[in-house]
């Protein structure tokens, strides 16, 4: 591992890879400083590849966020939108510097094997991230653990961290620093991502729909931001949420609409908060037949 100058300055990519659901946006967000990328408890939350850029002392660190890499099969078997998260993942680590790959305290299973090997074909330094710490209940397990993840897998660094609580983070970063080239700052320093306000507010809807519908519709809605337009010191925001069966309409608006309102509210304070100003937003619930399973439909929807 290189050892960093303290006077230069370290720029670089890093993608963020592993299984869906080990905590990989929770990760890019705690070390942007900001939210960047959308969470839920649900896997596959992520859809996008989408860069957060994490500003630190000594450095400017560019994290490609990613869907989770998953095996092809059960559900999500010959969907296209399967395919094209996976592709999303797999194509992040393209010219970046290295990679983080997150798996969870305790748990290590074929999915995670599978996103090793993409990254040891890849030919890139891979830093290991034991998310989840705080979660693990036995914390004696924790040495063991590492130490059997780590045997015959060449790993340029091993940080147990909780991206929650950020804990661990600072000797994270270290070692990040550490595996990317000297160079300037590609973005300003109050940058955070290379997407625009349109599309994260598209995301924090689609959050919401996550948050509120993920026993009902985990996987059956979509985004689309039809108006953006700025008001002065407002945001004027129309959003449409696709389903794929009329039946899902209902789902979606809740008795009186009174479901539609909630995850209308939770998404425009979240907006407000991002975007450091008012925010006037409304949503449509529309039905767009098999939409997940339709490519044309995807790139239509702003999916890679």
């Amino acid at each position: 591992m290189n050892t960093p100058n303290p006077e230069s300055h370290r720029c670089g990519q890093v993608a963020v890879i592993g299984r869906p659901n080990v905590g990989k946006s929770t990760l890019v967000n705690a070390l942007v400083g900001a939210k960047v990328s959308i969470v839920s408890n649900r896997p596959q939350t992520t859809r996008h590849r989408l860069l957060g850029i994490a500003t630190v002392e000594g450095g400017q660190i560019l994290l490609v966020d990613t869907p989770g890499l998953h095996r092809e099969h059960g559900r999500y078997k010959a969907s296209a939108m399967s395919r094209v998260m996976n592709r999303a993942a797999r194509g992040a680590l393209e010219g970046v510097d290295a990679a983080l790959m997150v798996v969870e305290a305790g748990r290590w299973v074929d999915e995670d094997g599978l996103a090793f090997d993409v990254l040891r074909q890849a030919g890139i330094p891979v830093i290991l991230v034991v998310n989840k710490v705080d979660r693990l209940k036995d914390k004696s397990a924790l040495l063991p653990f590492l130490a059997e993840v780590a045997r015959d897998r060449d790993f340029a660094a091993v940080h147990p961290i909780s991206a929650l609580k950020r804990k661990g983070l600072e000797a994270l970063v270290r070692d990040i620093l550490a595996q990317l080239p000297e160079g300037p700052p590609v973005y300003d320093e109050d940058e955070i991502t290379d997407r625009s306000q349109r599309f994260l507010a598209g995301e924090l809807v689609r959050e919401q729909l996550m948050r509120q519908l993920g026993d009902e519709l985990p996987y059956a809605t979509a985004v689309e931001i039809e108006r953006f337009v700025e008001d002065g010191g407002l945001l004027r925001i129309g959003a449409v949420i696709w389903v794929e069966r009329e039946g899902q309409k209902p789902i979606v608006i809740g008795k009186g609409g009174a479901r539609l309102r909630e995850i209308g509210r939770k998404a425009r304070h979240q907006m407000e908060r991002l975007f450091g100003r008012k925010v006037f937003l409304e949503a449509w619930v529309r039905v767009r037949e098999g939409w997940s399973d339709d490519e044309a439909a995807l790139k239509s929807f702003g999916y890679e």
